[in-house]
């Protein structure tokens, strides 16, 4: 498999609104002006979206395809977890909710071996169904990359999204400075098939690529959405997780589609070998309430999210 295969082939799609405002069903202590994000509350303005032509640089500004250069961007707000908690120690926790499930549910992952990592990851999966009930859920289903030793540095993922009656697919880069960044979203169907490719712009056998392509494309529309030459800075990859759920503000087992979510997923090693017969560690959280039957499958190359 070449690396660039699938960037070469694909095209930017129409642009379509990039944030998800946080709604009445926020967590208490979550101002307005904050969206959801795969990674918790964000101010709005902390959400950068980029288009498949511009390039994110090391410094946080943005190149775009005619060669001028925004500048980074800046965030003045605090950032919230899933649950409300602020991501600063001496904040107080948030207020107590009515049950309903925030934040990552299940997943399953691998670890590099010592002083070793990933160069990249393909998957390919099909839209789910709409969910039976819309309660203002916010749906994100996704395969990605960290470093084991560093989580909350940064996380690589292509993001299926469902919000407000709509699936979408963008590619997300969070959080280096506090930043989230993400391509430009593109509407997908359920029922469509989007294959999506992560992989990093450097040698063979380098253990942290300074940058790296996203790249997502609907194969039943020809729609695509690209983060292109994203950064690390500094991380070193080593830690894939084959698929995980993260919803936002479920608070009944109607709130998810019928059909279960498979991901087919391919992890390459830093040499952009195929990883043979991956192992995968699975996580299921069974405390959350409403509990929805969540239960994960993992196969070398097909895993089943389940709820």
């Amino acid at each position: 498999m070449k690396r660039y295969l699938l960037i070469a082939l694909l095209t930017l799609a129409a642009s379509v609104s990039a944030q998800v405002a946080a709604g009445p069903n926020r967590p208490g202590n979550v101002p307005d002006g904050y969206v959801v994000t795969p990674f918790g509350y964000f101010h709005s303005s902390c959400v950068q979206t980029v288009a498949s032509s511009d390039t994110l640089l090391a410094d946080g500004r943005v190149q775009h395809k005619d060669g001028t250069v925004s500048s980074a961007a800046t965030c003045n707000y605090p950032r919230y977890a899933h649950d409300g908690t602020p991501k600063v120690a001496s904040q107080a926790k948030a207020q107590a909710q009515a049950p309903e499930v925030n934040g990552w549910i299940e997943s399953t992952s691998i670890v590099a071996p010592t002083n070793k990592s990933f160069s990249g990851l393909w998957d390919s999966s099909i839209v789910p169904s709409q969910p039976r009930s819309n309660d203002g859920q916010v749906l994100f289903f996704f395969p990605g990359l960290e470093d084991i030793n560093d989580p909350n540095t940064s996380i690589l993922q292509p993001v299926l999204t469902w919000s407000a009656g709509q699936w979408t697919v963008s590619n997300w880069n969070c959080c280096l400075s506090n930043i989230v960044v993400q391509s430009t979203p593109i509407n997908i169907n359920p029922g469509d098939r989007v294959v999506s490719s992560t992989v990093e712009n450097c040698r063979p056998g380098t253990l942290s690529c300074t940058t790296w392509n996203i790249t997502s494309w609907d194969t039943n529309t020809g729609g695509s959405t690209t983060l292109l030459k994203t950064p690390s800075d500094g991380q070193v990859f080593n830690w894939a997780f084959g698929a995980v759920l993260e919803p936002y503000y479920v608070v009944s087992c109607e709130d998810y589609p019928i059909d279960r979510e498979t991901y087919y997923t391919a992890v390459f090693d830093e040499y952009f070998h195929l990883v043979n017969n991956p192992k995968w560690s699975d996580s299921v959280n069974t405390t959350e309430t409403p509990q929805c039957g969540y239960k994960v499958r993992a196969q070398p190359y097909e895993i089943t999210l389940s709820y």
